[in-house]
């Protein structure tokens, strides 16, 4: 069992993780990951400390992980920090996901803490397995290859040195060590992706081929080497199709060798350096094939505009609604710093009909396709949810006492002139569940 401290401190090694005299925050939940990377750790005699956060929503479960580091963190002689998170009121405030709402408080954490007590490097104890997950979860949901090449070894200061690992060699040495671990009771809902494919689909395959995770581990490795490849040249292609002024960049097409597959070149152009998605890009090309200048798509912060068969590529400016169409058969739309993801429905799946703000639930045969997403506008109105008289969206927004800056930020989403939903606040009456409902548009708000 010793063989996997010794893979550990020759991974680290290999892949120059961490210098001998370095000081690494480890992140410790208290599962079994990263209570035996906390053990591999102090075995092999780096200098170390112990962050945890509560997130406080599995109640004594959740005290009782907390207790069970810091005693952990005691008993080898290690720096301990923990941070309560009120996680329910800044999902409430933000409309994420209580997924996205974990990550984005705890690496916000994490970074302060390194950079305040003086840490080099940030350790997470995701393993193999957790890569091959990744996988399968960036297939379903419809990615290019740089999401197929699993989690990264190395990511600024966040290092994963137990990468080389699968979940089946973690337990056994934390078993054969008498490593003390918790076992996360959400770890066997299946009402997440992950979980369903971890305790369903990757199980299935193992039946067909028990070498999975060594298979998995060397496609990964292939897939990470061929993307490594396609970005070294598309840096070259760049700086032939690509021309720049300020802040403004324009993409040539017709620079880039008619060899090449130009949509591909231009989404790994457009994804790289801008922000912009899969489906995004897709309707860009196909604008552009049809010669339809003045088109705009937009990322996270840019927008990219077709001009007389180039790309022009620039931050969006602040009065620039950002409008957007929604097909029929579109998995999802960016509108800010957020992305909305749409899913369609039948009346009898829908088992909660009271969903939090940042999701959305209507009436999908009262749609008129395609929606319209865009900022809101001055004179806009709706009829809230629960009302039946019309409110104006300015009116409305004033009620939510939010700042200038929020305001600026709220988008709405529509079907023909009306409003369906004033995004993460409000649905339009008109487009409630009703007795009489049979199919569902359900979309759902993340922060990104």
């Amino acid at each position: 069992m010793n063989n996997l401290c010794d893979a550990f401190q020759r991974y680290i090694t290999d892949h120059e993780l961490i210098a001998p005299d370095d000081r690494i925050l480890l992140t410790v939940s208290g599962g079994v990951d990263s209570m035996v990377m906390l053990a591999l750790f102090i075995q092999c005699g780096y200098r170390i400390g112990v962050a945890h956060c509560n997130f406080q929503l599995r109640g004594a479960e959740s005290d009782e992980d907390e207790q069970l580091v810091a005693r952990e963190a005691a008993k080898y002689g290690v720096p301990c920090y923990n941070r309560r998170f009120e996680t329910l009121a800044e999902m409430e405030r933000t409309g994420e996901s209580m997924e996205m709402t974990a990550r984005r408080l705890r690496y916000a954490w994490f970074d302060e803490l390194r950079r305040t007590e003086g840490y080099d490097a940030i350790a997470v104890a995701h393993h193999a397995d957790d890569s091959i997950e990744t996988f399968f979860i960036n297939l379903l949901r419809g990615t290019g290859l740089r999401g197929l090449t699993g989690i990264s070894t190395q990511l600024g200061r966040i290092v994963r040195p137990l990468m080389f690992a699968s979940r089946k060699e973690i337990l056994e040495y934390a078993v054969a060590h008498r490593i003390p671990f918790r076992e996360d009771s959400s770890n066997r809902s299946t009402k997440y992706l992950r979980n369903k494919i971890r305790l369903g689909l990757i199980p299935r395959i193992r039946e067909i081929n028990p070498k999975f995770t060594a298979l998995m581990r060397r496609n990964l490795g292939r897939l990470a080497d061929a993307q490594r490849f396609i970005d070294r040249s598309i840096e070259c292609i760049r700086a032939t199709a690509v021309t720049s002024d300020g802040e403004i960049d324009t993409i040539h097409p017709d620079r880039i060798d008619d060899a090449f597959p130009r949509g591909f070149v231009i989404y790994e152009l457009l994804s790289s350096a801008y922000g912009f998605k899969g489906d995004v890009t897709d309707a860009l090309c196909r604008a552009l094939e049809e010669g339809a200048t003045g088109r705009r798509f937009y990322s996270r912060d840019r927008v990219a505009a077709i001009d007389r068969g180039t790309i022009v590529v620039a931050p969006i400016a602040d009065g620039d609604d950002c409008l957007t169409t929604v097909g029929r058969g579109a998995a999802r739309s960016y509108c800010g710093n957020a992305v909305l993801y749409y899913e369609h429905c039948d009346i009898d799946t829908i088992r909660n009909f009271g969903v939090p703000e940042h999701i959305a639930q209507v009436d999908a045969d009262k749609l008129q396709y395609p929606l319209t997403l865009r900022r809101w506008r001055e004179g806009d109105w709706f009829v809230p949810f629960g009302m039946t008289g019309r409110k104006k969206v300015s009116d409305f927004l004033i009620d939510c006492k939010l700042s200038l800056a929020e305001k600026q930020r709220q988008f709405v989403l529509l079907s023909g002139d009306e409003i369906v939903w004033l995004v993460g606040r409000r649905i339009d009456d008109r487009y409630r569940l009703t007795p009489a409902t049979e199919n569902v548009l359900r979309i759902t708000k993340e922060i990104v």
